[in-house]
């Protein structure tokens, strides 16, 4: 099967465009008449803001206006574009996908390292977030360059992922025997360690297993959640992680080393701003599903539900964390191999206080 147009090659992607001259005020100066450069990227979700709101309007508007019209994009989702997110990756390190965005949990997969930073129940807020994620960034930034061939120029993040139920709780001790919505194997970890039943299922069959009470529960984004219609299917919702959802955008390494120097430093300059805007609106985002949900003052972009925000208490902190030191840390050890328990305790144990392999505090 061919790939998407969005995904074939062009030469213009890889051929110097000559006679551009970036500037750090944004834009690209016109030394000479040259060939624009295009670009091919494949991004995230596509119905979910940080494609519609971010991603996309930067590649297709932003890119062009930055660079004086020496550069310009196509992108498409990759849920759109007939891809396994698993194997992104894979593609991105043969060349199939140039530009692409990786979601840290399904490819991680394939390379269990690299789901680390957001293992579930290791980042219960976003400033517990971007403190693990920060200490690992060298990390995966090096492990991606090494093992994958692959220049990592962004990583964006999803709002928190967390628990929807159709039957009212006080504290996560009230989940246990309900059969509740996992998407990965991790979440799958924290939900059999809290005593429930996991159940692996795609997002979009979430409100239908619901109505069908083959699910009582569903791990999902607060917005998201709200957008697909939990808040008319399910009653409480948990305001701690289970985890956020890392995506890195990056490029494969020879696709990368062929753009113009010029293109290459202007991306390095506005990417991070990307970045940064995506952080910034997970975590609004976050608060603004909560809201919503539950029908609050305060909900921008989504419908006004009625239900119940369940707060966490410090018994479900404490909980948490246990969670992470008996049961999710080790399962993850396992998964991925000696190697990991030591790029563990070099990088997230430091800041976390919890050791690998032992795994205790």
């Amino acid at each position: 099967m061919p790939l998407p147009r969005a995904l074939r090659p062009i030469p213009a992607m890889l051929t110097a465009a000559a006679g551009l001259m970036w500037s750090p005020h944004g834009h690209v100066a016109h030394a000479q008449a040259a060939a624009p450069t295009g670009l091919r990227i494949v991004g995230g979700l596509g119905q979910l803001s940080q494609y519609t709101r971010h991603e996309m309007p930067f590649w297709t508007q932003d890119l062009p206006r930055l660079s004086g019209g020496r550069a310009s994009a196509e992108i498409v989702p990759f849920d759109q574009a007939g891809l396994s997110g698993n194997e992104m990756l894979r593609l991105m390190q043969i060349g199939a996908v140039p530009f692409g965005t990786a979601l840290l949990p399904l490819v991680a997969t394939r390379d269990p390292e690299l789901g680390a930073p957001d293992l579930a129940g290791l980042n219960p807020d976003m400033a517990t977030l971007r403190r693990n994620f920060a200490a690992f960034r060298p990390h995966l930034e090096q492990r991606l360059r090494e093992r994958w061939g692959i220049e990592m120029l962004a990583v964006y993040v999803y709002p928190a992922q967390v628990t929807f139920c159709n039957k009212p709780f006080k504290s996560l001790a009230d989940l246990a025997g309900r059969r509740i919505r996992s998407s990965n194997l991790a979440q799958s970890d924290l939900v059999e360690a809290l005593g429930a039943q996991p159940v692996q299922t795609a997002f979009a069959d979430i409100v239908p297993k619901l109505r069908s009470g083959d699910i009582e529960c569903a791990i999902t984004g607060t917005m998201s959640g709200n957008t697909i219609g939990l808040h008319e299917v399910t009653t409480h919702v948990h305001t701690m992680a289970a985890n956020w959802g890392l995506a890195v955008f990056g490029a494969n390494a020879a696709a990368w080393n062929a753009l113009p120097a010029d293109i290459r430093a202007l991306l390095r300059h506005e990417l991070p701003r990307l970045e940064q805007a995506i952080w910034t609106d997970a975590e609004r985002e976050t608060n603004a599903g909560l809201e919503c949900n539950s029908g609050g003052a305060a909900c921008i972009g989504g419908s006004l539900g009625k239900m119940v925000v369940v707060r966490e208490t410090p018994a479900d902190a404490k909980r948490w964390r246990e969670i992470v030191v008996s049961t999710i840390l080790p399962r993850w050890v396992q998964r991925c191999g000696p190697r990991c328990a030591s790029v563990w305790n070099n990088s997230l144990g430091l800041v976390t206080g919890i050791e690998a392999g032992a795994a205790r505090q």
